[in-house]
């Protein structure tokens, strides 16, 4: 094997691997990213976001009902 082709097969394989290194990184913070949404939201089920949420509710049907305007 000359020189150029064995400089062009190491180059090759470099960047293979260059290439297969970035995609397990993006996968790592691709992987990292949905365990951080996937967290639950601390307070989410509370009684003043419960009452809120009832009452903007109940405005919407009572709307749609055409009992206020």
């Amino acid at each position: 094997m000359d020189a150029i082709k064995k400089r062009q097969l190491v180059a090759a394989a470099a960047a293979v691997y260059r290439y297969l290194r970035s995609e397990e990184e993006q996968q790592l913070v691709m992987a990292a990213v949905s365990q951080r949404r996937s967290a639950p939201a601390v307070g989410a089920a509370s009684l003043w976001s419960a009452s809120g949420r009832q009452a903007v509710m109940e405005m919407r049907r009572l709307l749609q009902l055409r009992m206020i305007r």
